[in-house]
């Protein structure tokens, strides 16, 4: 490149670099008008178009560059991000498969070829190209890349089973060949560990394992060590693991908890090895006996030289009278009792206290009774941290063991009480902590909530939320950083149907990265439920949008994640970046925001061709997922009884979690719908699809078959409403399919009407597409019109049937049951106009002979918005009694609990808090029926 043409392209990287898209697209054409066949112009340009959200005319000059084959490192580094940015990735294996084989000499472009098959996790060849680079540069870190792309290759899920051995045995035997031995580097010799594992070549990995590079490798590497422990699992080494464990144990003051857990997987190996239900022999049963004995004796002794300086020795000697009674081979039926009053009265004042004794919590009998005394003569009094930490666990621990007739609403009313008075004594001590810190006594308002929680399941009255959500928000002003608090009151204002309440604790959380992901369900559950996107409030598909923003971000920086550790040689990372690629990828929460999305988006948005297009064909690669369901629950604390539901249970919306049934059953509704209203076929999909289709994970017969199942699993996760909605919908695609089909029209005039629009409107022919179909005037052949049947019952009578439900929800108060019946009926009828759109042209009914059919939709319509405009009519009055003094005073006298900390006026701010939120779900749901109404009623 010429220092002239360097200095006119700087200014395109600077305005790349700065995001000025604009000013680099303006800047390429000045130089293209100079040097109209510059390859890294065009690329550079083409990047531009691709960051300024102007795909089609980035594709034309993607593949002009593509056609000329580029070799130079700055085109191909330009093609690699545009490619990615359009979801290229074949072509970028192409792209670079050219240029390598062109310059075979050329190492680097040898490795970004390998990259380029690593971003498509195209396995076998990117083992092809390092197994080519190994013979030709003699790196032996290509040979490793070759062994790893093997492995990950094996462990693809559409790689047939008996492949997978053979993989392994291929990859063991490339290690093997390897000039130094895989010891010198620890990610190598983990590789090597993880390859002899599959194969079950134990002995193999043992000889590695004793070697002193392999000892001291394992000393030092934790990766290691733990496939070590599995190894020795796998082999049934129990014992000799556990004898190790104990070496450590003793010789190293190793406190590691896994050490303590070897040792009594070792003590009980002889017992643990046999079949299943088989029963111990005498002699077996002696020798285990022994060996519990002495480990008794080397727990004891550790408990006691450690003291309260470490908690392994006291909990191993409670895990080995735990299995210990499991195997019926205890020897003294007080010892669990009396090492678990040993604990408490050790280590009570710990906050782990209660999670470590929970294991072994399940008494019964005089155990349980004795156990209780325990508890009962803990001291209550607040007077120190350490005091009051002790009363906290003892609450807990007892509260896990209640039975039912321990559990009726006074005895949980006076529980709660002492909860709450216990709580504001105990606040000074945490006078002088710092803002960040947690309060000492948190805990406690935590089982404050969880109590009133489970009375208002046990009687259904709502003043218990209340009381919940008024000391709640009082113990979180004094605990800003409580972030589980933060979520038991999250559920608790979605159960009150205040969800902007919720929405602004949530947003208090700072949800960041894969968080999104984990923790979004709090607040995205069900939202379309309190979506006021018909009206013109776009709060909840905004924050859909910004949930998803980490699927966005893990599309295009994990490749890079996994390319550096091939470079780093970080093998054990490898498989864990790739992972959690796909766990992201393939997320069950990602998919339900989606349909949620989807859900907002047609009630605030016009319905028209591009939208039902665009969501038809994201919502068909969603269905061939396999999804993984990465949604944390554990991190919303639980201390409710052991035989009533959990709190995240008792919490959830309509009583009901979404899982994958609930997205297979919406997917399949919205997937039915959408493809019989789109023009698009499979031959038009993939002229027009701009990336890579998506890896097919998950197929079982055609995409119409799978449609029409309907499998156990999608009905139980519905809520009533929701299984009427999907009777609604399978029974109006049944109807209208035939209709459908006979007007739709070919695949060649589609794509040819695409191409001429594409052409009007970029300048440049759409690429693969002939236009003379739409030039020659060729139409499908004419058939005749398929006979006109009358509309099934499940869709005639839905909307009167959805009315009863509505009035039965609000005549009995239930405000969340009202709106969800308001949202699925304004649902149905959306789907109706989108089932509909195709035959509302006069042209089309009368050239395809659909009078009688189109005369047919107009009752269902009339009924369907007569509904929905008193659906709306209810729903303002209900608006106007929400926000009232009366309605706040019911919240303020509902609490009786009050004290000097907790006074009038901050009952009256919740109180407040909730009904204005409840006035504005309820009169912008009124507004939103009316709006669409207005709009969908012609």
């Amino acid at each position: 490149m010429s220092v002239a043409l360097d200095r006119q392209i700087r200014p395109i990287y600077d305005a790349l670099d700065t995001g000025s898209h604009k000013s680099a697209i303006t800047e390429c054409n000045k130089v293209l008008k100079k040097h109209p066949k510059n390859a890294l112009v065009k690329a550079l340009k083409a990047l531009a178009l691709v960051r300024y959200q102007k795909v089609e005319e980035a594709l034309a000059l993607c593949d002009e560059v593509l056609e000329s084959k580029p070799t130079d490192d700055s085109t191909l580094n330009a093609m690699m991000h545009v490619l990615r940015g359009l979801g290229r990735h074949k072509d970028m294996i192409t792209m670079y498969d050219a240029a390598y084989k062109k310059q075979p000499t050329n190492e680097e472009l040898g490795a970004q070829t390998f990259f380029a098959n690593v971003r498509a996790s195209n396995w076998k060849s990117a083992q092809q190209v390092a197994s080519k680079m190994y013979k030709q540069f003699q790196e032996e870190r290509y040979l490793y890349w070759s062994v790893i792309s093997n492995v990950l290759q094996a462990n693809d899920i559409n790689t047939p089973p008996e492949m997978r051995t053979l993989l392994y045995k291929l990859a063991l035997r490339l290690i093997t060949s390897a000039p130094t031995p895989s010891s010198v580097h620890s990610d190598r010799f983990y590789l090597h560990l993880t390859i002899l594992r599959e194969l079950s070549e134990y002995d193999e990995a043992m000889t590695l394992l004793e070697t002193p590079a392999g000892r001291n490798i394992c000393e030092t590497n934790l990766t290691c060590n733990e496939i070590r422990r599995e190894i020795m699992r796998l082999r049934g080494a129990l014992e000799d693991e556990g004898k190790r464990a104990e070496q450590r144990i003793l010789d190293k003051g190793d406190r590691n908890w896994l050490e303590f857990l070897s040792v009594v997987d070792g003590t009980f190996a002889s017992i643990k090895n046999l079949q299943k239900d088989a029963e111990p022999s005498a002699d077996a049963k002696e020798q285990c006996l022994s060996k519990i004995s002495n480990t008794l004796a080397l727990f004891t002794k550790i408990a006691v030289q450690d003291g309260r300086k470490d908690r392994s020795g006291l909990l191993g000697l409670l895990e080995l009278e735990h299995r210990a009674r499991k195997h019926n081979l205890s020897t003294d039926p007080t010892r669990l009792l009396h090492l678990m009053k040993q604990y408490f009265e050790t280590f009570g004042d710990k906050a782990c206290c209660f999670e470590d004794l929970k294991p072994y919590l399940a008494l019964e009998g005089e155990d349980l009774s004795a156990w209780t005394e325990v508890l009962k003569a803990c001291p209550s009094s607040p007077s120190t941290v350490e005091a009051i930490r002790r009363a906290i666990n003892a609450h807990k621990l007892s509260r896990y063991n209640l039975s039912t007739s321990e559990l009726t609403v006074d005895t949980e009313s006076s529980r709660a009480k002492l909860y709450i008075s216990q709580y504001l004594e105990g606040l000074s001590l945490g006078t002088d902590l710092p803002a960040t810190e947690l309060q000492h006594v948190d805990d406690l308002a935590i089982l404050a909530g969880s109590v009133f929680v489970n009375i208002w399941k046990l009687n259904g009255e709502e003043k218990y939320l209340y009381n919940a959500a008024v000391f709640l928000e009082f113990a979180l002003a004094k605990s800003k950083q409580a972030f589980q608090m933060r979520l038991m009151l999250i559920r608790i204002y979605r159960l009150l149907g205040a969800p902007s309440a919720a929405l602004e604790h949530y947003r208090l959380l700072r949800v960041k990265q894969v968080q999104n992901d984990t923790l979004s369900h709090f607040i995205l559950s069900r939202c379309s439920t309190f979506s006021l996107a018909a009206s013109g409030d776009l709060t909840f598909t905004s924050e859909c949008l910004e949930s998803s923003q980490i699927y966005v971000s893990n599309s295009q920086e994990t490749n890079d994640y996994v390319i550096r550790a091939f470079s780093a040689e970080k093998y054990s990372q490898i498989p864990q970046f790739i992972l959690f690629e796909d766990w992201l990828e393939n997320s069950l929460q990602r998919d339900i925001t989606k349909l949620e999305y989807l859900r907002m988006r047609i009630a605030h948005e016009t319905i028209s061709s591009d939208i039902v297009d665009l969501e038809l064909i994201e919502l068909k690669f969603i269905f061939d997922r396999l999804h993984h369901d990465n949604r944390d629950f554990e991190i919303l604390p639980n201390h409710q009884p052991k035989i009533v539901e959990d709190f995240n249970t008792q919490t959830a919306l309509f009583g009901n979690s979404e899982g994958h049934g609930w997205v297979w059953s919406f997917l399949k509704s919205y997937i039915k719908v959408l493809s019989q209203a789109s023009d698009l076929s499979d031959v038009v999909e993939e002229k027009l699809l701009v990336g890579d289709r998506p890896q097919v994970l998950h197929k079982r017969g055609s995409l119409k078959e799978r449609l029409a199942r309907r499998e156990e699993e999608e009905i139980t996760e519905l809520t009533p409403n929701e299984v009427s909605l999907s009777s609604y919908t399978d029974s109006l695609t049944e109807w209208l399919e035939p209709f459908h089909d006979h007007v739709r029209p070919p695949a060649s005039v589609v794509l040819a009407d695409v191409a001429k629009n594409t052409e009007l409107k970029t300048g440049l022919p759409l690429r693969g597409v002939d236009v003379t179909p739409l030039q020659n005037g060729h139409t499908k052949k004419e058939e005749e019109t398929p006979p006109i049947t009358e509309a099934p019952e499940a869709v005639v009578g839905f909307f009167e049937n959805m009315k009863t439900q509505f009035e039965v929800a609000k005549n009995g108060g239930f405000l969340n049951e009202a709106l969800h019946a308001a949202t699925i009926t304004q649902e149905a009828f959306l789907l109706f106009v989108i089932e509909t759109i195709r035959f509302k042209p006069a042209s089309v009914v009368k050239v395809h002979k659909l009078g009688n059919l189109v005369s047919k939709f107009k009752p269902i319509r009339a009924v369907a918005l007569a509904v929905l405009k008193g659906i709306a009519a209810s729903l303002d009055g209900m608006s106007a009694q929400e926000s009232t003094s009366e309605r706040r005073r019911e919240f303020v006298d509902a609490f009786g609990f009050e004290s000097s900390e907790i006074d009038h006026d901050f009952i009256m701010n919740v109180a407040k808090r909730v009904t204005d939120s409840r006035k504005k779900v309820v009169e912008g749901m009124a507004k939103g029926l009316l709006k669409i109404c207005t709009t969908y009623e012609h």
